[in-house]
């Protein structure tokens, strides 16, 4: 069958190592979406840190999405919500508790695309995150916020030695009622169970009537799997983790040697 829907992850994918999208990324999918393909980013990140590049990208308008925070939220690219998907105010507060007792750096993420901390001392992928995602961020407690504040996403993040030295833990304390998963060396991520990038894009699709052999799903890493499963065609980047190689249906180049006009040319074109 034709590709109709391409999903992209952000970093190490759609970037190159310098953050930036290649001139061949960018004529690809324009080519793409001039043939009526929708191009979707389907990112970790929230809303406000995928704008400028959809933006750029000519992602624009009430009939083009974005799978935002790891399939938490999905959008449409004029910031109506289509689903979501949020973890309730007593999981928040339990996260918080949990880093708070083991002096991690931890934050949450709301469906606002605010950056919430507990810590004082803010550690500086904290700062990065926001930075990147130019997402305002505050220091609050749960008890300064209302009872009833929900959270797309919870994250533990720091050094990659340091979250290896508690991921087993923090498996093990919220693995049963949230999904964890290790979305890059520096951050592990908390999510409603049902969240995943795979079920977002499962529940764009079916809102949009396209089936999953008419999706291509581009990744690098260990969050993009879910993706690859759901997705026809799943890619791998060159510059992917190993776990992520093993899943995908094609390895094409790396992000920073055209690996993304070349799985459009071999399987969109």
């Amino acid at each position: 069958m034709a590709i109709k829907l391409v999903a992209i992850d952000t970093d190490g994918t759609l970037l190159n190592s310098a953050g930036q999208i290649l001139a061949s990324t960018k004529a690809a999918i324009t080519k793409a979406l001039n043939q009526g393909v929708k191009i979707v980013l389907c990112s970790g990140r929230p809303i406000a840190g995928l704008k400028p590049y959809m933006t750029e990208l000519g992602i624009t308008g009430p009939k083009q999405y974005a799978v935002t925070l790891n399939g938490a939220i999905t959008r449409d690219a004029d910031d109506k919500i289509i689903t979501k998907d949020l973890v309730g105010n007593e999981l928040y507060r339990k996260m918080t508790a949990f880093a708070l007792a083991h002096k991690l750096p931890f934050n949450v993420v709301d469906e606002d695309s605010h950056i919430i901390t507990a810590n004082h001392n803010i550690d500086y992928v904290v700062y990065l995150q926001a930075y990147e995602n130019t997402a305002p961020l505050y220091v609050r407690t749960p008890d300064e916020l209302p009872n009833n504040f929900s959270v797309a996403k919870g994250c533990f993040v720091g050094e990659s030695e340091l979250l290896d030295r508690y991921q087993d833990s923090i498996s093990a304390e919220f693995g049963k009622e949230l999904y964890v998963i290790r979305s890059d060396p520096h951050f592990i991520e908390l999510l409603n169970p049902k969240v995943n990038k795979g079920n977002g894009l499962k529940e764009l699709c079916a809102t949009l009537n396209i089936d999953a052999s008419e999706v291509m799903a581009l990744g690098d890493e260990r969050n993009d799997i879910p993706m690859f499963n759901f997705a026809g065609t799943g890619v791998c980047m060159g510059n992917g983790s190993q776990q992520a190689k093993e899943q995908a249906d094609y390895i094409t180049s790396s992000n920073n040697d055209n690996g993304i006009s070349q799985a459009f040319t071999k399987f969109v074109f």
